[in-house]
């Protein structure tokens, strides 16, 4: 804020010295065309003897008439002369071509009078050059201000052109009034500014010389000129004087002064161009070479033939007076750097200069028609405000030109670029939405499209750095707009070595790119001189991110073959940092998707590990949340993924299950529970309603909840889960379902027990056998004679029968332990099962015992043993009556299944509780009283069951008993196996 303060006061101060300046020149120069002295074409000086002839123009007026250097003049048509003033008092009196008796004394004799014809001072041409020198400079100095005012140098310039314009159209005319000392003074500051102020800018164009110190030098650079400045003054007012006439003391400080007017400009274009032969910047090289040629070539014409001679001695002649036009060349060489290279873009500068005045004949025609509308109230107001007040208000209406100037330079842009207004409006908007891109090819694509309708170039290129083989380097990734020369050319053979990483410039440019004339790029190699003609770009527009430039903007003529315009640059340059920033985003969020890319990847590959492993994996953290749930624990616990992650491990598993986790947290083994029997989560907690309990009952009907987990068996095991630092971040539980191979390990030691029991069967039925053998003996011989007696008959008759009875029970017993065969053959299993229960009518009866048959009368006969399978349903017949002491019903179905025959046994009785199921085979395992079961009922099913090939299981119904599965094969498939024998 504190800044442009700064910069709006010196450019209203400027403002006004600028209007004060062309308001004087103008008024001088409207003066030197109406006024001319009348003169006698002589310079007449003070001596001690009186007024005497210094010099005598060859052909003037009082040459002619006789009157030579050293002569004294005493009187002019009787006016008596005593000061060289009075002189140009009486010739003014008596004006132009009139006739002027002069009298005069030559070497102490009075001379004859002399008559002169007083002439009219001739115009001089030169004046009129001057003028013209002037105007240009002060035009130059307005487009760059006033276009460029904050740039480097800008207010420094103007100033100089501000001074030179002072100079040439500031000429005394010679009315000795209080205007034309003003303009005398004004010219002679001025022309001992000017030269100063041209050397201060040469020696720090475009940057100060190492060699130069601001802060101890610039003081030097005016003091010889301002030191003159004080003598001039010293004389005109009268406290300085010398023995020397005054005229002559004024031509020794013209020719002083005029020493001091060349010297600085020819120092100045020294210093220019040694600043040339340092430069590297082809665009700065270019305008210093501009501005040293105009310096030296502006400078030295004017010096040879006008300085010199005038400071050795020569009056000035006309010719002498007409080599000031060389000076033209140093605000003509400005011009041509302007328009050729763009130093000031003079296009750019004239639209500002018709704001400028169009703004100020705005101001002026309003402040002008308030005056007149007022009339006498703006005049009374007006009358007592002395110079300062009046100075007040022209600068605060200095600061008040700027909004309309604004508004008129709007409406002047929209008409000059037209369609290219709004684009160049947008464009720093839209260098700013950048960031937000996130496709890098996308992104190039629209901003050069952007570029192309906005700035109306033929073609656009990036260049974006990427790592090779053989270090970073930058590579050709886009180009837009017609190229002819550079489609020809393969990408990969462009050395674009001129692109470096480190851009210590703001930005590259070549004036000929298909000839590469410029004395920099002669210095590269072939190869990339020729790359250069290749892309045709005359800009190169570094692209720079945290002090490195990781792109570059490349930018060709316009269509019509012209350069870029500074504005059009400085837009560059900007939108070259919005750029960078937005390639840098794209290139990251690029780098961050294939991280995701690849993370994603990596967690997919480990989920389809963790998925196919046939455990339950769950992944919890410290506070024992649940983080990972795979679809094994699913199916485990019946509570889905999306409500076990981030639920705590008591919320999910039983009370105990979550005490025995909760008593080895923290520690840093692998902590194991075997054979857990894991009961589902209910359907509730399944569907996401849990209670919170965990303690699923596993009776829900599963509706809306998919397949009913089953209860489980599982081995499980606690692991710490670490970082890739080892530092533990939570814990891995792993449940290995076991069920199956529980319940195979539950058979091999059924079978185990059973083939034990076989070794004791085999054991008892031959000791049984020859007792028995030695029973039934001996009632057949009492039988025979005791056969009258009918009572004693039947009474041993039941002795044989109980005793061959009790031989096929150890037949049975030696059959399960394989010491005998069994022949199997076809077997009509429904009869066999109305036969079973024809034998044990009479206790079902007594019992209480109701009987529901439903037997299947298509069921094709199985392959097995009559008298064995009937020893089956025997047992499972009393065993359904003793779970019904106080009567019941029991259900016999048969069926017919995809590979065999199908037997149901239901009865309403107590039921099997269910920590005994699992233990119901066993041999010698019972739950009835004492002497009312030997547990070998069941053990001896199953072998049969077995032994035929076949399967049975056993369940508790749902409105209680039990409920006994079996399966047999048919006789036709079985012929098609081989015979199982009993384990």
């Amino acid at each position: 804020m504190l800044q442009e303060l700064k910069f709006q006061l010196s450019t209203a101060i400027l403002t006004i010295l600028t209007l004060g300046a062309f308001a004087a020149a103008a008024i001088n120069f409207e003066q030197q065309q109406k006024f001319h002295l009348p003169e006698d074409g002589v310079v007449w000086a003070n001596r001690a003897a009186g007024v005497e002839a210094l010099y005598v123009a060859p052909g003037g007026a009082a040459g002619k008439a006789g009157v030579h250097e050293g002569d004294l003049l005493r009187a002019i048509d009787g006016a008596r002369i005593q000061k060289d003033s009075d002189v140009a008092e009486v010739l003014a009196t008596l004006g132009s071509w009139t006739k002027a008796t002069y009298s005069l004394t030559r070497s102490g004799y009075d001379l004859p009078s002399k008559t002169v014809i007083i002439e009219e001072a001739p115009h001089d041409h030169a004046l009129v050059c001057q003028y013209l020198v002037g105007l240009f400079y002060l035009a130059i100095g307005l487009f760059v201000y006033y276009r460029r005012g904050s740039a480097h140098k800008a207010r420094h310039f103007y100033i100089l052109c501000l001074a030179s314009f002072v100079f040439f159209c500031f000429h005394y005319t010679g009315k000795l009034n209080g205007f034309d000392k003003l303009i005398y003074f004004a010219n002679v500051g001025a022309g001992l500014l000017a030269p100063s102020v041209f050397l201060h800018f040469a020696v720090t164009f475009p940057e100060a010389r190492r060699w130069f110190r601001p802060r101890f030098r610039v003081p030097l650079l005016y003091f010889p000129g301002a030191l003159l400045f004080l003598v001039y003054l010293a004389f005109a007012s009268g406290h300085l004087r010398v023995g020397m006439p005054l005229i002559e003391v004024n031509w020794a400080l013209d020719r002083v002064w005029m020493v001091l007017w060349t010297l600085p400009y020819l120092a100045g274009g020294m210093a220019l161009a040694a600043a040339y032969r340092e430069a590297d910047d082809p665009i700065v090289r270019q305008q210093l070479k501009w501005l040293r040629n105009g310096a030296l070539f502006g400078t030295l014409p004017f010096a040879l033939f006008y300085v010199l001679p005038y400071v050795l001695g020569a009056m000035p002649t006309q010719a002498m007076k007409m080599s000031v036009l060389s000076s033209a060349l140093i605000p003509l060489t400005l011009a041509y750097a302007i328009l050729r290279y763009r130093l000031m873009d003079v296009d750019i500068l004239f639209r500002r200069g018709y704001a400028y005045t169009l703004a100020t004949l705005c101001v002026m025609a309003g402040f002008w028609g308030i005056v007149i509308s007022l009339g006498n109230l703006v005049q009374k107001h007006f009358k007592g405000l002395n110079n300062l007040s009046l100075t007040a208000v022209v600068v605060m209406a200095a600061f008040l030109f700027q909004p309309i100037r604004n508004w008129i330079q709007e409406r002047l842009d929209r008409y000059f670029y037209r369609d290219r207004y709004d684009y160049r409006r947008t464009l720093v908007e839209f260098t700013r939405s950048l960031s937000s891109e996130t496709d890098l090819d996308g992104m190039l694509m629209s901003v050069g499209e952007r570029l192309l309708k906005t700035l109306s170039v033929k073609h656009v290129a990036f260049f974006l750095a990427e790592e090779r083989e053989d270090g970073r380097r930058f590579v050709l990734r886009t180009s837009m707009g017609p190229n002819p020369r550079l489609d020809a050319v393969a990408p990969e053979s462009l050395d674009l070595s001129f692109l470096t990483e480190r851009a210590s410039q703001p930005y590259l440019f070549f004036e000929r790119t298909r000839h590469l004339l410029d004395a920099v790029s002669r210095s590269w190699p072939a190869s990339v001189r020729h790359s250069i003609a290749d892309l045709d770009l005359n800009y190169y527009f570094p692209c720079t991110a945290r002090d490195r430039t990781i792109a570059y903007l490349g930018i060709s003529r316009m269509l019509d073959g012209d350069y870029l315009s500074s504005v059009d640059v400085e837009l560059l340059i900007t939108l070259a940092g919005g750029l960078a920033t937005a390639i840098e985003n794209a290139s990251l969020y690029r780098s961050l998707q294939r991280k995701v890319e690849e993370y994603e990847r990596l967690k997919e590959f480990s989920e389809n590990i963790v998925e196919s492993i046939n455990v339950g994996i769950l992944a919890a953290d410290l506070e024992d949340r649940v983080e990972s749930w795979n679809t094994q624990m699913e199916q485990l616990s019946g509570v889905s993924r999306e409500r076990a992650v981030g639920s705590r491990l008591a919320d999910l598993f039983p009370a105990d299950l979550a005490a025995q986790f909760d008593s080895v947290r923290g520690e840093t083994g692998i902590h194991h529970i075997y054979k857990f029997v894991l009961k589902p989560a209910a359907p509730a907690q399944a569907n996401g309603n849990s209670n919170g309990n965990g303690n699923g009952n596993g009776n829900g009907n599963g509706d809306g909840a998919g397949q009913k987990p089953r209860e489980a068996t599982v081995n499980i095991a606690i692991a710490p889960l670490v970082s890739r630092d080892l530092e533990q971040i939570g814990r891995l539980v792993i449940f290995d379902d076991v069920t199956d191979r529980a319940e195979l390990e539950r058979r091999l030691v059924q079978a185990d027990k059973l083939s034990s029991i076989g070794l004791l069967a085999a054991g008892v039925a031959h000791e049984v056998n020859t007792p028995l053998a030695v029973i039934s003996t001996y009632a057949q011989l009492m039988a025979k004679q005791v056969a009258g007696d009918t009572q004693k008959s039947q009474m041993l008759e039941k002795i044989a029968k109980q005793t061959f009875r009790a031989s096929e029970i150890v037949n049975s017993l030696l059959n399960f332990s394989r010491t005998s065969t069994t022949s199997l053959g076809e077997v009509n299993l429904n009869r066999v099962i109305q036969e079973t229960l024809s034998l044990l009518e009479h206790q079902f009866l007594k019992a209480g015992v109701t009987i529901e048959s439903r037997l299947e009368s298509s069921l094709p006969p199985i392959h097995g043993n009559s008298g064995k399978l009937q020893q089956v349903f025997l047992n499972l017949f009393l065993n359904a009556r003793d779970a019904m002491p106080n009567g019941g019903r029991l259900e016999v179905r048969t069926s017919r299944g995809p590979n065999g025959a199908k037997i149901e046994v239901a009865d309403t009785g107590h039921g099997i509780a269910p920590e005994h199921i699992h233990r119901i085979y066993d041999p010698f395992f019972t739950t009835k009283g004492a002497r009312k079961g030997t547990g070998l009922g069941l053990s001896v099913t199953y072998g049969i069951i077995q032994e035929h090939g076949g399967s049975i299981e056993v369940s508790n119904g749902r409105e209680g008993g039990a409920r006994f599965q079996i399966e047999l094969p048919f006789a036709m498939a079985a012929t098609a196996r081989t015979p199982v024998n009993a384990a």
